[in-house]
C-alpha cells in the first residue's frame, strides 16, 4: 500500500509541476499547489521509501519517518482533492487520498507497539517532547480561531475565503478536527510513556518538518505566481523555514533515544536484575 502511495504521490507531483495548464484555480493558488508538489517528489516520498527500507531493516526510526512521511502526504492528499477545482488529474487525486489513508491505517495497525516501547531509552526525555507537542497544539489551533472566530460571528463568514476561489478550507478542517486532536492526545499518552503516545507525537514532528518546509517553499511559488495576492506571502517563507528548523529540534533529540540495540536492551536487564 504504501508503494502505491508513492507511486501515486510521485505521479500527482510530477504531473502537476509539468502540466500547470491543467490547474484551474486562482494563480496564487496553483503556485502554491506547484510549490507543495516539489517538496513532496524532493523530500515526502524520498522520506517515505526511505522510512519502509529502514523499517524492513528492523529500524525503529524508520517506522517514525514512515509514519510521519505518510502523514505528511496524507495532508496534502487531502488539499489536492478539496482545495483544487476539479480538473482532469481528479481520479488520481482521489488515488492519492485512499492509499494515503489506507497505507497510514495499515502501518499503524500492523506495528508491534510493545515492541516499540522496548526500543525506546529510558533517558527519553518525553515531558519535555511532548510538552513541545502541546505547545505546537495550542499555538496552531489559536492561529487558526483568530481568523476563523471573528469571521464566523461576522455578517459575512465567507470574506475570510476571499481571494482564494474556495467554498472552505480544508486546512482549518483537518488541522481542528483531526491532527491537532490526535497530536494533544498522543502527547498526553506520551507523557506517561505510554508506547503508541510516543510513537505518534515522534512521527507527527516528522510530519511537522516536512509540512514547515512545505508550506515555506509553496509560499515562495504562491507569492511568485500572485504578488498582489493575499493567500501566500513571499514574508512567510523564512517565518516557516524557521518552524521547521524549531521542531527538527525536539525531532533529533526523539530520535537519539530510540532503536537502542537487543545489546542495550540486555544491558538494562542485567542492571535491573544487579539492583535488585
Amino acid at each position: 500500500m504504501s508503494g502505491a502511495l508513492a507511486a501515486v504521490a510521485t505521479a500527482v507531483a510530477v504531473l502537476s509541476l509539468a502540466l500547470p495548464s491543467l490547474l484551474s484555480g486562482v494563480d496564487a493558488a496553483n503556485g502554491s499547489l506547484r510549490g507543495t508538489a516539489l517538496v513532496m517528489v524532493c523530500a515526502g516520498v524520498p522520506v517515505l521509501v526511505a522510512g519502509m527500507r529502514l523499517t524492513a531493516r528492523g529500524s525503529a526510526r524508520g517506522l517514525v519517518f514512515w509514519l510521519g512521511a505518510a502523514g505528511y502526504l496524507l495532508y496534502q492528499a487531502v488539499l489536492f482533492c478539496f482545495a483544487t477545482p476539479l480538473n482532469n488529474l481528479f481520479l488520481l487525486y482521489v488515488a492519492y487520498l485512499g492509499s494515503a489513508l489506507w497505507s497510514l491505517v495499515s502501518v499503524f495497525h500492523a506495528t508491534d507497539l510493545r515492541e516499540f516501547g522496548t526500543r525506546l531509552a529510558p533517558a527519553m526525555p518525553a515531558r519535555w517532547i511532548t510538552g513541545f507537542a502541546l505547545v505546537v497544539v495550542v499555538l496552531n489551533a489559536a492561529a487558526w480561531l483568530v481568523q476563523i472566530v471573528p469571521a464566523v460571528f461576522s455578517r459575512n463568514p465567507a470574506s475570510l475565503l476571499e481571494g482564494t476561489g474556495l467554498l472552505t478550507n480544508p486546512v482549518f478542517v483537518q488541522d481542528l478536527a483531526v491532527w491537532l486532536p490526535l497530536l494533544a492526545a498522543a502527547a498526553l499518552a506520551g507523557r506517561r510513556r505510554v508506547a503508541w503516545g510516543l510513537l505518534v507525537t515522534g512521527a507527527m514532528l516528522a510530519m511537522l518538518v516536512l509540512e514547515g518546509a512545505g508550506v515555506a517553499t509553496d509560499q515562495w511559488f504562491g507569492s511568485r505566481a500572485d504578488p498582489a495576492s493575499g493567500i501566500a506571502s513571499s514574508t512567510m517563507v523564512p517565518v516557516f523555514a524557521v518552524v521547521a528548523l524549531l521542531i527538527a529540534v525536539p525531532l533529533a533529540c526523539y530520535l537519539r533515544n530510540v532503536d537502542r540495540t537487543p545489546h542495550d536492551t540486555e544491558g538494562d536487564h542485567h542492571d535491573a536484575s544487579s539492583a535488585r
